[in-house]
């Protein structure tokens, strides 16, 4: 098992073999985050984490331990990820593609392949449903609810990540929840 802390540690003194360490450690899960903060670009993703792991290289030096690397590695990333967003909206050159969030959905698959085709189907179709729901959520409250529903983070943490007040995570936990909610029924009443 590696110890994170020594490798933090190693990293501040300019070792890149531990730097290169942690990074193993956090950049599928950093990847997955910024998959899904980006879901309106997901091209981007790939762009962010490459962009996370440079700036925490140059950071790395300044990093106080007032939260845990995750965390700070987090907000790194979810922060390139709306700057990503606003740009692209800024520059306008072409409207965002739509691409289904592949996680969340599989997040709601049966691996039990005896399943009764037809369950399989509509959980394949709720998967599609709620990728695209999330999709159609603003990023600041898209962010609030991968984390708390699909990552499982506890509000305070999420707080910490992405530099909110507590209230304000809140907020947008129940906005989005509540955009999610009424998405989902609209489409359950057409699809009927």
């Amino acid at each position: 098992m590696v110890d994170e802390t020594l490798l933090i540690q190693k990293s501040r003194a300019g070792d890149r073999k531990a730097f290169e360490g942690l990074l193993r450690l956090y950049q599928d899960r950093l990847f997955r985050l910024a998959h899904k903060v980006c879901a309106q670009a997901p091209a981007e993703a790939e762009d962010v984490l490459q962009d996370t792991m440079l700036a925490a290289f140059k950071k790395v030096k300044g990093f106080r331990g007032d939260s845990s690397l995750g965390t700070w590695l987090y907000r790194v990333a979810s922060n390139l990820c709306w700057m990503r967003l606003r740009r692209k909206r800024r520059e306008a050159l072409e409207p965002l593609p739509a691409g289904p969030d592949a996680e969340a959905r599989g997040a709601l698959a049966s691996k039990d392949p005896l399943d009764d085709p037809a369950a399989r189907a509509r959980r394949n179709e709720l998967r599609r449903a709620v990728g695209h729901a999330l999709e159609g959520l603003p990023a600041d409250q898209r962010a609030v609810v991968v984390l708390s529903d699909v990552r499982e983070m506890k509000n305070r943490d999420i707080a910490r990540t992405l530099g909110l007040s507590l209230p304000a995570v809140k907020s947008r936990l129940l906005r989005g929840r509540r955009w999610l909610r009424t998405h989902l029924e609209k489409k359950d009443v057409r699809s009927r």
